[in-house]
């Protein structure tokens, strides 16, 4: 009587766990539907339909031309290796600032997601002044780069290293160094139990950051079109092209499509590849991971960290502080808080107060869906669908930003969503890529919690609500936090979709130095490095604020 009432029991909880995960996935599913799924196939139908037809034969048309075929090509091998170089410069990094504590931690740490955020205009401008013609390596060494592929890769490890440290070093902080000791009182190497213990444990963080990378490197724009020149081109590259200057809407959707289906497939591999290798981890307080490097080689490691920082870091961003301050008086810091009549109909200065409410209220539509759709995907058993789900939440950061932008005015001008003339539309789109950071933060760390501590929930009578609670939102608490600052600092740097919604009343701070820097005049050029400027501080502040409430909150030093 008592196993029957058990079982009983035991199914009436997974059938109250699969309403609620399906509850859960609502939102999310109704937002990636309605924001993303709609407008993208507005645009790619309106290109590939005409006069009442389809024209898929264009299909063959645009991929069998060589220049198209060597695009392909090249947005392929550099994604790559851009992501194989990120994770080779990054891992040690992200190592560093897991387990070892000195000072000015905090301070650094948020200073790393600060590349992160630049439009990617003025970070090429940046590179450009460090590597080409008159830059600090042909004046030191006479080495120019910018005519070679080394300039975009190392300006890719430039914005994603940061993803890398706090995707990684996240989860790496939280695991429990005593099971690497106890393989290494066991008899293993250093390396072998690194190998063999915590290298598995990693794998699914590794994997996610992987991905984030090569979605963001195989879609690259800003980089490839100042620094390529008109040798390299990649997708993204090439459906501005079409789109901006040839008006070929019909190749544009074609190339997007390919898109489509080449993140699709990486995507499906991550998946399946993640998910066979996810176990149930050890967390502890990362309080008790962090101290003080000991012996010479762990304070190479970190001097070698730190010297990596400077260079690749903190050198780009040096060059736009500089050239901000070139005028004397701060004359390019005055002229914005002047209206010109010309590229904006207020005083520059104003894109500071428009980013900042944007990008709070588009951290919070990011933390929402994305933490409702991690929870929901947390369970191992769930069905197709689910699964399917957490490969979609992906596709917002390989897709043509140029696309999504065309699409939301396309797709969102008429009732019951003309939201055109409405300010949300620029948050929406900012969300749209946020919620995959969200989701690849939490997703890890959520995964990894004992599903024996669920169970033991249920079986004294928690709800599904109660035990994630009770259970896992103590756990999960820094990882959000942590997901809550990489949504804000994506929010504060988008550009592609902004950029075609933003109101000329109200530019954010990218579009704002887009703007400027496509004017001529050096008053011009010297507002938009003071704007950059700006950009990186209140990033910084805004960083180094959260970094100082998750510490507060988990105890870390």
């Amino acid at each position: 009587m008592d196993v029957a009432r058990t079982e009983v029991a035991e199914v009436a909880h997974k059938a109250r766990g699969n309403a609620a995960r399906l509850g859960l996935l609502a939102l999310p599913v109704a937002f990636f539907a309605v924001f993303f799924a709609y407008p993208v196939a507005a645009i790619v139908g309106r290109g590939l339909r005409a006069d009442g037809t389809w024209q898929f034969g264009r299909l063959v048309d645009v991929l069998t031309q060589s220049g198209i075929r060597h695009v392909l090509w090249f947005t392929t091998w550099q994604a790559l290796a851009s992501t194989a170089l990120t994770l080779l410069i990054a891992l040690p990094g992200a190592y560093v600032f897991a387990r070892f504590d000195f000072p000015g931690k905090q301070v650094l740490r948020a200073a790393l997601t600060v590349p992160f955020v630049l439009p990617t205009v003025v970070v090429g401008t940046a590179f450009l002044a460090l590597v080409g013609r008159g830059g600090l390596l042909d004046e030191l060494w006479g080495v120019r780069l910018d005519t070679t592929v080394w300039a975009i890769l190392l300006a890719h490890v430039f914005f994603n290293y940061a993803v890398v440290v706090r995707t990684v070093g996240g989860l790496w902080a939280q695991l429990d160094p005593r099971q690497e000791e106890a393989a290494r009182m066991l008899g293993a190497s250093r390396l072998t139990a690194w190998r063999t213990v915590t290298l598995p444990a990693l794998a699914p963080a590794v994997a996610a950051a992987a991905l984030m990378v090569f979605l963001f490197t195989f879609t690259s724009f800003g980089v490839v079109q100042i620094l390529g020149g008109p040798t390299f081109s990649t997708l993204e590259v090439e459906i501005y092209r079409q789109t901006t200057e040839i008006f070929d809407l019909t190749a544009a959707a074609v190339l997007t499509m390919v898109q489509f289906v080449a993140v699709g497939a990486v995507l499906a591999v991550h998946a399946w590849t993640v998910r066979r290798r996810e176990t149930a981890l050890r967390l502890v307080d990362a309080s008790v991971t962090a101290r003080r490097p000991r012996g010479a080689g762990q304070w190479a490691l970190l001097a070698g960290v730190l010297v990596t920082v400077a260079v690749l870091l903190l050198l780009p961003p040096a060059v736009l502080v500089q050239r901000s301050l070139d005028a004397p008086g701060f004359a390019y810091y005055r002229a914005l808080t002047s209206e010109d009549g010309g590229t904006f109909l207020v005083p520059p200065i104003d894109a500071i107060g428009n980013s900042l409410s944007y990008a709070v209220v588009a951290t919070a539509i990011a933390v929402l869906v994305g933490g409702l759709a991690a929870v929901a995907l947390t369970r191992r058993d769930a069905g197709r669908f689910v699964r399917g789900f957490d490969a979609l939440l992906m596709l917002p950061l390989g897709v043509s930003a140029v696309t999504v932008g065309f699409g939301f005015l396309i797709a969102l001008d008429e009732p019951p969503l003309d939201l055109r003339a409405s300010w949300i539309l620029v948050p929406l789109a900012q969300a749209l890529v946020g919620v995959p950071f969200v989701v690849r933060t939490m997703l890890p760390v959520l995964r990894a919690v004992d599903v024996r501590l669920r169970e033991a929930a249920a079986v004294l009578g928690a709800s599904p609500w109660r035990a994630w609670r009770e259970v896992d939102l103590p756990m999960v608490r820094r990882a959000l936090l942590v997901a809550a600052g990489f949504a804000f600092a994506v929010s504060l740097g988008e550009f592609g979709a902004t950029v075609f919604i933003a109101r000329p009343d109200s530019p954010t701070l990218p579009v704002a130095v887009a703007r400027l820097l496509g004017r001529p005049g050096d008053l011009n050029y010297g507002q938009a490095m003071a704007l950059s400027t700006i950009l990186m501080v209140v990033c910084a502040v805004a960083l180094l604020v959260l970094e100082r409430l998750r510490t507060d909150r988990t105890g870390e030093f």
